[in-house]
């Protein structure tokens, strides 16, 4: 890790981890304080000049601290609107893509959307939006655009891809932190005098969620290098579908791992598991993914397929 990688997560860490649980609104201005948002954006341009490595590792502490805010979001509208000349409004901005709902749009100072290779930032006076929430109870709010954009702008980004990248990398924290409750539970559960951590089955259920949390967090690692070296087309599907893979199998683990108590709303699982689930169907399913990636290896066929894969971990070994 380099040394600026390791001052920022250092940052975000702390920070996180005190803004934990809080609302958005008592949550972003210390967001904002911190300057994340620039993060995307060169230097010369006034940001932090952080590439999309450090992007995950920020949202992975993120999700790791279960942080309720559009975060990710905010930093890849900066990115796209600095890459296209435009000042970026000061408050979070929802990405909009598909008709989906959209991340905390009610809370957000903008909108962001791609249609047709065009870039238009709407500023929130400009929709009107239908309030709804997550299964974590987080606001995922329908939008209708009823006034012009702010600013608008010709772009080839990909905004569904960025956005899985946003889940992927905040997926990746909260399994993280949902395994490592279920590992404390059953270290301290007592059961027929001995610790739940004795059981065979126990111990094959958590070998089996630790491979499903290394796998995400690998595959959104490669993903950041593959968006630094600007062709991540192939690295974003199979993130985003590993990342769905694995909460399918982990949460349901680390509830049954803690019984009953893994079910109230009480108990900081929950947390974890039902922001998990909600990412899993945001910015693509994974019915969407896995016909992207299939589309991609079915093109390049065997020997195609075998010599873009080695290509690509040459690449990431570079």
């Amino acid at each position: 890790m380099s040394e600026s990688r390791q001052l920022l997560t250092d940052m975000a860490e702390g920070l996180f981890a005190e803004l934990s649980g809080e609302e958005l609104d008592t949550a972003w201005p210390r967001i904002a304080e911190g300057g994340f948002a620039s993060l995307l954006v060169a230097e010369d341009r006034g940001g932090f000049g952080g590439d999309w490595g450090d992007l995950f590792a920020v949202l992975r502490l993120a999700g790791q601290h279960a942080l309720a805010a559009p975060l990710g979001e905010t930093i890849v509208a900066h990115r796209l609107l600095a890459d296209a000349g435009i000042e970026a409004p000061e408050g979070p901005i929802a990405l909009a893509v598909d008709g989906a709902r959209v991340a905390f749009g009610r809370d957000c100072a903008a909108v962001l959307t791609i249609e047709g290779g065009e870039l238009r930032l709407y500023p929130a006076d400009a929709c009107r939006f239908t309030n709804g929430e997550a299964i974590s109870g987080e606001p995922r709010d329908a939008v209708e655009f009823v006034g012009e954009p702010a600013a608008r702008a010709s772009s080839n980004a990909d905004l569904l891809a960025l956005g899985a990248f946003v889940r992927v990398a905040q997926s990746a924290g909260a399994l993280d932190a949902a395994f490592a409750l279920a590992i404390e539970h059953v270290n301290g559960r007592v059961q027929f005098g001995k610790p739940l951590a004795k059981f065979q089955a126990v111990q094959q259920a958590l070998a089996e969620a630790a491979e499903h949390c290394a796998a995400v967090n690998v595959a959104g690692q490669a993903a950041a290098v593959a968006l630094d070296a600007g062709d991540a087309g192939f690295e974003l599907a199979a993130a985003k579908l590993r990342t769905n893979l694995a909460i399918d199998v982990v949460v349901p683990v680390t509830h049954r791992m803690h019984g009953a108590i893994g079910f109230t709303m009480e108990y900081g699982l929950n947390r974890f598991t039902r922001r998990l689930m909600g990412w899993r169907s945001e910015f693509g399913n994974d019915s969407h993914w896995a016909r992207v990636l299939g589309r991609q290896v079915a093109l390049l066929g065997g020997a195609g397929l075998w010599r873009e894969l080695t290509a690509r971990s040459d690449r990431q070994l570079a």
